[in-house]
């Protein structure tokens, strides 16, 4: 199993920009889907979170300015990120848990993308 992360770039402060993960692979289904970044000497932090039934959660300081969203039948998760601040200056790396039958037995393993730079420009 791979997530793929992208859509990454350079962009002026109060600019957009939209993130997408695309799992691939041999699984049965992909559970939750999450969006995470880290920036520079700081710890990674958990950005957004989607359930497959479509349960969202956002941390505070993307509230009102970051969507996110999935696609089951593409088994990819998007995030698109309105009125961009320096502050969200980071790697944003997606993970999501996934069904995968081992030894004739559903089980759920955890995935991370490959993350993708996202820089905003004051």
């Amino acid at each position: 199993v791979q997530l793929q992360a992208s859509g990454g770039g350079l962009v002026q402060a109060g600019g957009s920009l939209r993130l997408s993960c695309a799992a691939s692979g041999r699984f049965s289904s992909v559970d939750v889907m999450e969006w995470y970044r880290q920036a520079p000497g700081k710890q990674r932090e958990l950005v957004a979170r989607i359930t497959v039934g479509g349960n969202i959660a956002y941390t505070d300081s993307v509230k009102g300015r970051f969507t996110i969203s999935r696609d089951n039948a593409k088994n990819t998760m998007y995030l698109q990120m309105n009125n961009l601040r320096p502050e969200d200056t980071s790697v944003y790396y997606c993970h999501a848990n996934v069904n995968v039958v081992n030894m004739g037995y559903p089980t759920l393993f955890s995935y991370w993308g490959q993350g993708t730079q996202v820089t905003v420009s004051s």
